[in-house]
């Protein structure tokens, strides 16, 4: 029971540890190293099964289920040496001899593990079991896990060599080096399996081995795909010309702010909304560079008008700030104040931006568009007012 406990241990932890990294990725994710690890961690799994349920026929005493059992395991064990070598090979994605050699040495090393198991059935050249049920290991046993030992070492040298070349990077060799090591402990786990074969030794060695790797790999590499996403999804939710976000952005969040809304449980929030005057007037005489500019400044000032706040351009020339927080708080004052800033501006002949603010009102409004109808509403007075003041000077 000893010996099964440590299988059934090490399979539960590789299921949780390394879920993610075995399911199938889709053909936009998927990479030919990733594939190869999959099938890696897999064959793992099925040494797990057989290796624990070797524990318990070994226990159990059945003769004829421990032998099938023990075939299955060496199989295992086989198959997971062989797609370990060939992920080493895929990840480091190499043209050299040394490729060949361990190909040509895998696959060789795992032909002969089945050729040692077939001729076992006729003669116990690997293993076999005594009248009172006692397993005895065979010199092909110790043979064949000496070879795999070698190729294990060949194999740990490889991706610990390449993490001194210069012409990578640090994180590439610092992924290299811990696959190496993870190889490292493989090496030595097997060589204590076969000291001691009533020991689930390469057992321990295949898990330490997969959580080094999802730890200093795997995890590493989800991290910088989450920071290049992240960048991602910044760049598509951004307005390139006034770096404020942009309409995709102001309809994710009008979307999410609905059910709230209807539910009654959305936090106070304001919306103020701005119209630059003059735009086409500006692209008109001075041409479209001196309208982007001419809206980039207008941009900046709402910026910094209104801080705390995000700003959304949603038009041509139509921004929208939510307000909440601190700014809520005082959105008469905000509103007066940035009034007061374009009233200079249009003395001075500056940027005219229009504006109009409003407060959702819980109970009353039903939806976003309730507020910002409101905030529109004012803002077209504004900018009837501000029109107004021109004619008369």
């Amino acid at each position: 029971m000893y010996y099964s406990s440590i299988g059934i241990l090490a399979l539960v932890i590789h299921l949780i540890i390394n879920f993610e990294a075995m399911k199938k990725s889709r053909r936009s994710t998927a990479t030919p190293s990733r594939s190869r690890y999959r099938a890696f961690l897999l064959s793992v799994i099925l040494y797990y099964v057989f290796d624990l349920s070797w524990g318990f026929s070994y226990e159990s005493g059945i003769l004829p289920l421990t032998y099938v059992v023990t075939m299955a395991f060496f199989f295992s064990m086989s198959l997971t040496v062989l797609l370990w070598m060939r992920f080493i090979i895929t990840y480091l994605n190499r043209v050299n001899v040394f490729n060949k050699i361990l190909k040509f040495a895998g696959g060789g090393i795992f032909i002969l593990q089945i050729a040692i198991l077939v001729v076992n059935f006729f003669y116990p050249v690997m293993f076999k079991f005594e009248q009172d049920g006692e397993y005895v290991p065979g010199i092909a046993r110790y043979s064949i896990l000496g070879l795999q030992t070698l190729l294990f070492g060949l194999i740990t040298i490889y991706p610990l060599y390449f993490s001194l070349g210069k012409e990578i990077g640090h994180k590439e060799k610092l992924h290299n080096r811990a696959i190496g090591y993870s190889g490292i402990m493989m090496t030595v786990f097997i060589i204590l399996q076969n000291r001691y074969p009533l020991m689930p030794f390469y057992a321990v060695g295949c898990l330490l081995a997969t959580c080094m790797i999802h730890s200093f790999v795997i995890m590493d590499q989800r991290s910088d795909m989450d920071t290049e996403l992240g960048s991602v999804k910044e760049k598509a939710y951004k307005d390139p010309l006034t770096n404020v976000r942009n309409k995709t952005a102001y309809m994710e969040m009008k979307a999410s702010m609905n059910p709230l809304i209807k539910e009654g449980i959305m936090t106070p929030f304001g919306i103020a909304v701005f119209d630059v005057n003059d735009l086409k007037k500006v692209n008109d005489t001075f041409g479209l560079n001196a309208g982007d500019k001419y809206l980039k400044d207008a941009s900046h000032i709402i910026c910094e008008q209104f801080k705390h706040s995000p700003v959304f351009r949603i038009g041509g020339d139509e921004f929208v700030a939510i307000i909440e927080g601190e700014e809520l708080e005082h959105a008469g004052n905000l509103e007066q104040t940035f009034e007061d800033l374009i009233s200079k501006n249009k003395e001075e002949n500056g940027i005219v931006i229009a504006s109009g603010i409003d407060i959702y009102k819980p109970g009353s409004d039903n939806s976003y568009d309730d507020v910002f109808n409101r905030a529109d509403q004012k803002m077209h007075a504004r900018k009837k007012a501000l029109k107004g003041s021109e004619e008369i000077r």
